[in-house]
């Protein structure tokens, strides 16, 4: 590989990672000021996360129409979510789908952005329970340490957060709720992966158009329609924009990991996403002029620590198994 070669590569993954911790970021802010911000004023979080839905089915119909129409322009895989063998196959992972990204958006709604991470830090220790409980996976000891540590950095945060006296127990109970969906969801997708051709993306966009519909009658039983319809901002361009941008921002998110992945590695897009993490706390407690003491900070480290030994550990051991089951060369 010559200099400029390498170079160009260098260049690549540098803009795909700040292309991903940008609109990662972006997303939450977003999401924030839809969720709770007093100039939005809107209690309707089931409504927006429907809106974001809606958009990225739209999206990815687009998508679909102009790579039939222009293929040597456009790319997408063939697939329809009428279909109705595929929607039985792919309909029960929609369900955890939603319930994930509701879930998150929730605790999003009731929580601090610069909690937001703390709130949502145990999913790495639901994925190793659920792991051994549906997949009889069994972890190691130093990973299991790593998740010891997420832990106490997680409960180190709580407990700052209480003594501060912004703890949100809802939001938190929220963020749980999404740390145990998100490893369920990757559990049961290997699962659901063939019946769409390991497409990701028509994954995306079958699992987008089927959470659509299904937050529809939640939105009746959350009693978010009279809300939506008495809204003062209804026809606001601002409110508008905004939820067009937080439904563009995540499809987004779903094209820059892939592609993030893609350009390095699964382990790096994980050390990556916990360092965009740890600058997103920093962004947060900047932007809306918090304080927050040296021990909430140390919870942060602790679970960011943590977070990445984890993702070190498992990288080892799948290297490690890799060459121990590759044949030696005579």
């Amino acid at each position: 590989m010559t200099a400029d070669t390498l170079c160009a590569k260098y260049v690549q993954v540098a803009v795909v990672v700040v292309g991903y911790w940008f609109v990662s970021i972006v997303t939450v802010f977003v999401n924030k000021t839809l969720f709770s911000s007093d100039k939005i004023d809107l209690d309707a979080p089931l409504f927006v996360t429907w809106y974001q839905c809606v958009t990225s089915t739209v999206i990815c119909f687009t998508l679909k129409v102009l790579a039939s129409s222009f293929p040597r322009n456009f790319s997408f895989p063939a697939g329809t979510p009428l279909d109705r063998t595929v929607f039985k196959k792919v309909f029960p992972l929609s369900v955890i789908f939603a319930t994930m990204i509701v879930f998150n958006n929730l605790c999003l709604k009731y929580v601090d952005v610069a909690f937001y991470y703390i709130g949502r830090s145990l999913t790495t220790v639901f994925n190793v329970i659920l792991s051994y409980m549906f997949l009889g996976q069994k972890t190691s000891l130093p990973a299991i340490g790593c998740c010891i540590v997420i832990i106490s950095g997680f409960w180190l945060g709580v407990d700052q957060e209480s003594l501060a006296g912004s703890l949100s127990v809802t939001g938190t109970m929220f963020g749980l709720l999404g740390s145990i969906a998100l490893p369920l969801y990757s559990i049961h997708m290997k699962n659901v992966l063939p019946a769409v051709n390991q497409e990701i993306w028509l994954l995306s966009y079958y699992n987008n158009a089927y959470t659509s519909v299904l937050l529809i009658p939640l939105m009746v039983l959350n009693h978010e329609i009279p809300v939506i319809l008495n809204y003062h901002g209804l026809f606001s361009l601002y409110f508008w924009v905004l939820m067009t941008i937080g439904g563009v921002c995540g499809f987004a998110i779903g094209f820059f990991t892939g592609l993030q992945i893609k350009v390095t590695s699964p382990l790096t897009h994980n050390i990556s996403g916990t360092a965009k993490a740890c600058f997103q706390t920093v962004i947060a407690t900047e932007w809306y002029g918090e304080v927050k003491s040296a021990l909430w900070w140390v919870s942060n480290l602790t679970v960011l620590g943590g977070s990445m030994c984890y993702t070190y550990v498992k990288q080892q051991e799948m290297k490690r198994d890799f060459v121990s089951l590759t044949p030696n060369k005579v």
